[in-house]
């Protein structure tokens, strides 16, 4: 199959293919965590709780205290990687223009050196983060196979668009198709792995907050 077969079934069919059961995966989940239920509380909510769920969205965004000094590869690689990351999707114009032709959304996007710089900073988190990962006996001991394939899939759709972009290869029309390629994977896999926390993580700690303060218990 040449570069351009491989183009136009990942604009079309392997794009329909992708979304279609990446929103399957994602009914599927979230059914199955409902479907989990929960244990009647029967404890009397307390007053003016000092713990909720929209406070917890944010204090669990941040670092708890001393972690950053203890161990500042994982948590700033870790906020260059996501917000790299969520540059390089949301921001950038042509995947805002991707956005307006699936959902009707769009929004400005800023330019492209920006998105660029920000690429980069992801791919080197990821990288640094892979080493670190690489060196520690205990993270490489407790590192699964679903892990590594994670970061992988997410490590591919960077480097083929920054690729891409930057017509690295002769090729462009091969070198976008994988990229494309890249993309529908991990899209695909998102909901069956680990990654699933890209829908579930803010609703999951806006939950423990409101729970924890329901108990009066800071969160």
């Amino acid at each position: 199959m040449s570069g351009l077969e491989l183009l136009t079934w990942g604009r079309g069919p392997g794009l329909v293919l992708a979304l279609g059961l990446c929103i399957f995966g994602v009914i599927l989940r979230f059914a199955e965590i409902l479907a989990l239920g929960r244990r009647a509380d029967l404890a009397l909510p307390r007053p003016n709780s000092p713990g909720s769920g929209w406070r917890t969205m944010l204090t669990r965004s941040l670092p708890p205290p001393g972690m950053l000094r203890r161990a500042p590869l994982t948590y700033l690689g870790g906020y260059v990687f996501h917000i790299g990351m969520a540059v390089a999707v949301f921001l950038f114009v042509p995947h805002i223009e991707l956005f307006r032709g699936l959902l009707g959304l769009h929004w400005p996007g800023l330019p492209n050196p920006l998105v660029d710089i920000a690429s980069i900073a992801a791919i080197v988190a990821l990288l640094a983060l892979l080493v670190g990962r690489l060196v520690d006996p205990v993270k490489r001991l407790l590192t699964t196979t679903g892990d590594w394939l994670a970061w992988a899939l997410t490590f591919a759709p960077l480097v083929t668009g920054y690729a891409a972009y930057h017509h690295v290869f002769e090729d462009y029309t091969l070198t976008l198709a994988m990229h494309i390629l890249s993309v529908e994977l991990l899209v695909v896999v998102l909901p069956f792995s680990k990654l699933f926390h890209a829908f579930s993580l803010f609703l999951a700690r806006w939950y423990n907050g409101e729970i924890s303060g329901r108990k009066g218990v800071a969160s």
